[in-house]
């Protein structure tokens, strides 16, 4: 079969016959193939990897409400195979400067009945994957389209395991769950699966833009088939769309060890470069926050003598990240508003609590060089925070702030509309371009999930659409293997803003805690050790990383060296060792410095790792500072064991890496 369908693309190049049913197209390294049929009027794809087949004959095309499906009669008219290698550079990011190298297959295709519509497919082959998206050119009869169902399957030829969360319209922070395809219901993206053959796979989204969110869906268990499920609109409907309308990218990275789906940057490589001209305003950074606080129960965003952000509080805090290298403060619940939780308009978002003065807080940071991060609350009424995005954004901009974050906590109040709809894919990059305007940076929780937009918009900067650190506070929290999984499934989608640096793991500072959440049994605790909160802020990518404990729990902790160390951009990045749900070693070289940074973690198991130190400049010694699991460390029993050592190395140099259960290791190579 392999060698026919090696045939077939040469008559691709040599013959560009219009009457081909079946084309097929190489990756750069021509290891993977993507094959695309024409069948009886019915379109599929198929993908093999080395020769083996990976993806069956899986159904392309369109359902509507308003009109005939677009989904069968279809003849292939024209197709084209171009080629494109190319480098460019990110504004920030894991890495300074990123390739472009793919081949792609454009198919024409139209109805072979009336009213002959015409629809387009385009499918880019990188030698780390897939993408492929639609696109229906205006045509007569065929103006506005109410899409019901997009028939993208994904036919797995075998019955591979996946690291999955259940589908779910509102939330992504849930905890990841692994299994075999055939045990699946439904599933959120990125879905990451493994073959029998060791060979590592990942189903995502890239360019969500005015369009629904996909979500997977069983097609058939015994098949391993998974459909494209999209978010609704409240009558049902998936997308509303005018034409010439084109998709996102739907896309399968495809790799022969875990730790090259980190490595890939086939998601930012399917979105448009940066539309924002002037980006000198943006700037990765390291904050802390009046937040943790709350989420602990020992403060309140409410007004009241446990209110968290009062003026003498966050003065306190933008004096500590003075003194301690630490770019940027958060405050939440500074604003009126968090006592009418749940009802309309219960945020204006720019009225402040009399013992918070807005005005003097953001000179203040301004007079110690510190920025102030702005913060947005919605309680999930995106629609008044659209009618009032310049007035909050022109307040914030007059001020100097040049950070804000946005939640949206709850469901939306715009009745029937879900957080991952198109709706609030509108809405949330409206917010994105209206910050653009005003030079200010979004970090967006309860959002939709990256899709590699950063790259197009670069003041997109973090976001959290994961289960995170405020877990641990209120229920039973994360287990030590959630950040094992984490950066080989929501991690390759994009940024997270998981809050690590907590450094109080059983909360005995947290003095009269008050149980503010039903998931809160008093059990509450954070599941590492000291130095695993350390070598998550290597691991888990984000150019905003918060060091989220409370600044009591940060002095005079030599601990807190390796925080005030830490860089937030990146020359590049390295992926040393990983296997998901287990452990994962990640360097990263500050764009700004000759200085490097490693992170280590494991699940709850101890483990040796033994990691070459190749990654350092040839002609250099470094010292490396050593931030590891102490004897007898446990997260369990003893997380706050930690040794702290320095030794010196070089690129020849191979580190032997102890980690406890649940436990980490972080270091900063600094040239000597």
């Amino acid at each position: 079969m392999k060698k026919i369908f090696t045939f077939l693309l040469m008559l691709v190049f040599i013959v560009s016959c219009k009457k081909e049913n079946s084309l097929n197209i190489l990756s750069p390294n021509k290891q993977i193939e993507l094959v695309f049929n024409e069948t009886k009027g019915f379109l599929n794809y198929a993908i093999f990897y080395k020769d083996s087949l990976l993806i069956k004959p899986s159904k392309l095309g369109f359902e509507f409400k308003n009109t005939n499906d677009m989904a069968s009669n279809f003849t292939i008219d024209l197709f084209e195979t171009t080629s494109s290698n190319s480098t460019w550079e990110q504004v920030w990011g894991e890495n300074k400067i990123i390739q472009n190298n793919y081949n792609e297959l454009s198919v024409s295709v139209h109805e072979r009945v009336q009213p002959f519509r015409k629809m387009k497919l385009i499918f880019r082959v990188f030698d780390d994957g897939i993408g492929f998206r639609y696109e229906i050119p205006k045509q007569k009869l065929l103006d506005s389209l109410l899409i019901s169902n997009e028939i993208t399957e994904f036919n797995f030829n075998k019955n591979y395991t996946a690291w999955y969360t259940p589908a779910n319209f509102d939330s992504y922070e849930i905890l990841y769950q692994y299994d075999s395809i055939n045990h699946i219901e439904s599933a959120n993206t990125p879905i990451t699966f493994k073959t029998e053959k060791d060979v590592y796979l990942s189903i995502h989204e890239a360019n969500l833009t005015n369009y629904a969110g996909m979500t997977l869906l069983t097609n058939e268990k015994e098949n391993f088939s998974f459909q494209s499920n999209l978010v609704p609109w409240p009558n049902g409907v998936k997308v509303k769309a005018k034409t010439p309308m084109v998709t996102p990218w739907r896309t399968i990275q495809i790799t022969d060890k875990a730790e090259k789906l980190i490595a890939s940057n086939l998601i930012l490589n399917l979105n448009e470069p940066n539309k924002i001209e002037d980006v000198s305003w943006i700037e990765p950074m390291k904050y802390i926050g009046i937040w943790w606080g709350m989420h602990l129960g020992t403060h309140t965003w409410t007004l009241g003598e446990r209110h968290g952000a009062t003026t003498k509080t966050t003065k306190e805090y933008i004096d500590f990240a003075s003194k301690n290298n630490i770019q940027g403060v958060l405050a939440e619940g500074w604003n009126t508003g968090w006592e009418n939780w749940g009802k309309k308009g219960a945020f204006d978002f720019i009225t402040p609590y009399e013992d918070f003065d807005l005005k003097e807080i953001t000179s203040y940071a301004t007079s110690k060089n510190i920025e102030f991060i702005g913060h947005v609350e919605t309680g999930g009424d995106a629609a008044y925070f659209e009618d009032n995005l310049d007035k909050v954004f022109s307040m914030y901009h007059n001020l100097g702030v040049k950070t804000v974050k946005t939640g949206y906590a709850g469901a939306i109040q715009t009745k029937g509309q879900f957080h991952h709809g198109q709706y609030m894919v509108n809405h949330y990059r409206k917010v994105v371009e209206s910050a653009a305007k005003y030079q200010i940076m979004i970090n967006a929780h309860e959002p939709i999930k990256p899709t590699g937009i950063r790259r197009t918009y670069p003041n997109m900067m973090t976001r959290e659409g994961a289960r995170g650190m405020e877990w641990n506070a209120w229920s039973s929290g994360n287990p030590p293997e959630h950040h094992t999984i984490l950066p080989f499934t929501r991690g390759l989608a994009g940024p997270i803003d998981y809050t690590p640096g907590t450094f109080d793991i059983l909360f005995k500072n947290a003095i009269n805690r008050v149980k503010w959440n039903s998931l809160d049994d008093g059990s509450s605790r954070v599941n590492t050790t000291i130095a695993k909160q350390l070598g998550l802020f290597v691991i888990l990518y984000s150019p905003l990383q918060m060091a989220s404990d409370l600044i009591e729990n940060y002095e005079n902790q030599p601990a807190f060296n390796f925080i005030k160390d830490f860089a937030t951009d990146w020359e590049k990045s390295t992926v040393l060792n990983g296997e998901i749900g287990d452990y994962i070693t990640i360097a990263r070289k500050d764009k700004h410095s000759d200085n490097w940074f490693l992170g280590s973690i494991s699940d709850e198991e101890e483990r040796e790792l033994n990691v070459e130190l190749s990654f350092l400049d040839n002609n250099k010694k470094y010292m490396a500072h050593i931030y590891a699991d102490g004897q007898k460390a446990n997260w369990k029993t003893n997380p706050q064991a930690i040794e702290i050592k320095q030794k010196e190395v070089t690129s020849k140099t191979v580190l032997t890496l102890k980690l406890a259960p649940g436990g980490g290791q972080a270091i900063k190579f600094s040239p000597i």
